[in-house]
């Protein structure tokens, strides 16, 4: 299957969203965002994240805590069950990004784009 969504389906593992979620957390210090950080690492809305984090909670991979700073707030915060998830669906994701974007270039062609890729990362910090 071409597309990476479908992969993780045929796999039995959850949507792409979820890993994106999960990878998020787990990089971030003490593996947990507030709930409008987690939307800004997410790039989509904040009534989406809410979602999502809903259904990673149901699915027990991430759980809320209440935010010290201020009551009102929440974090997202991976549990270890997420962390596990994470790991399980990665060698799906990574076959698919070297099938996908790695074997249809030569070297050549993979050296030019990951210097493009630091020249924009560095641009972006």
């Amino acid at each position: 299957m071409p597309i990476i969504p479908y992969r993780f389906a045929a796999a039995g593992l959850p949507a792409l969203d979820w890993y994106d979620a999960l990878w998020a957390l787990e990089r971030a210090e003490g593996q947990r965002l507030r709930m409008h950080e987690f939307a800004l690492w997410m790039v989509t809305s904040r009534s989406n994240i809410t979602r999502l984090i809903d259904r990673l909670e149901t699915a027990g991979l991430v759980r809320r805590e209440r935010s010290d700073e201020d009551r009102r707030g929440a974090h997202a915060v991976l549990s270890p069950e997420g962390r596990r998830m994470r790991k399980r669906m990665w060698p799906v994701y990574q076959k698919a990004i070297g099938e996908l974007f790695e074997q249809p270039l030569s070297a050549t062609e993979i050296r030019h784009a990951e210097a493009a890729m630091r020249k924009l990362i560095a641009a972006g910090r």
